[in-house]
């Protein structure tokens, strides 16, 4: 896109993952802006190394080099800035041009879920601390996000545990939606919402907008981490970016962690 920082789009039929080419790409040297958007992905990869794979051409799939003036413990945000991103260009893509009451929030901390709780989009964020500095660059961050834009057609398209958990913009708007538009409106989102990593305002802008969009505030949840789990009613996002849990009356701060919305009665 000539009106931002991401010229430099590079396209693959297929490719194990375009996270895992970027980090390559990153630790040659490649500067701030290479997109890696593939038709299909052998090993796409989603946190805690799930695995999810769709037809190809079906789904946007794609990811960003960002280098980003963040401290370590804050490069997280990059994915909320993606996040935010492609509610963004959801917004303008498929609301705003077939004016249909699609609504998409963010499920802490890097899912995009319609309004039923459906999965419409995941994102991960990788570091390599390891070619950091590297050509006096600030550290790189790759940033991939998954788009169910025209699969699942209809739920029937999906594996029995996965109907009911996952949906798609084709199946939301009613039609198929183009891919190349979608991608178009996400890199301009995409370039204040990077421009914003790097100072103390637009990072609280961040945090406002992500509690904005955030289903998970107000939700009861169970947070599944390495040494145990428990169960409270999520009632923040920090401006830090983090979760904030009322455990029976005692607040937990989730840095990382796998969240699961507990629906009533379950």
């Amino acid at each position: 896109m000539p009106e931002t920082r991401f010229v430099d789009v590079r396209r693959f039929e297929s490719i194990d993952s375009t996270n895992r080419y970027l980090l390559d790409e990153a630790r040659a040297g490649a500067p701030e802006g290479v997109v890696a958007v593939a038709d299909h992905q052998t090993a796409g990869r989603g946190r805690l190394g799930r695995t999810w794979e769709a037809p190809a051409g079906a789904n946007l799939l794609l990811s960003v080099l960002l280098r980003p003036l963040l401290a370590p413990e804050a490069r997280h945000l990059s994915t909320t800035a993606v996040a935010l991103a492609a509610v963004d260009a959801i917004a303008a893509v498929v609301i705003g041009a077939a004016g249909v009451g699609v609504e998409v929030g963010i499920k802490w901390p890097n899912d995009l879920v319609a309004s039923d709780g459906r999965k419409l989009a995941g994102v991960l964020a990788e570091a390599d601390l390891a070619s950091s500095g590297s050509r006096g660059l600030p550290d790189p961050v790759v940033v991939g996000i998954g788009i169910n834009v025209n699969w699942p057609a209809v739920d029937e398209d999906l594996s029995p545990e996965l109907r009911g958990a996952a949906v798609s913009l084709r199946q939301l708007a009613g039609g198929s939606v183009d891919r190349e538009t979608l991608l178009e409106h996400m890199l301009l989102a995409l370039e204040p919402r990077v421009s914003a990593l790097s100072t103390p305002e637009g990072r609280t802008l961040l945090g406002d907008d992500l509690r904005r969009q955030c289903t998970t505030i107000g939700t009861r949840v169970r947070v599944d981490l390495p040494d145990g789990s428990f169960v409270g009613t999520a009632v923040a996002v920090t401006d830090d970016g983090h979760l904030t849990v009322d455990v029976d009356g005692v607040p937990r701060t989730v840095v990382a962690g796998d969240v699961v919305h507990v629906r009533p009665g379950s």
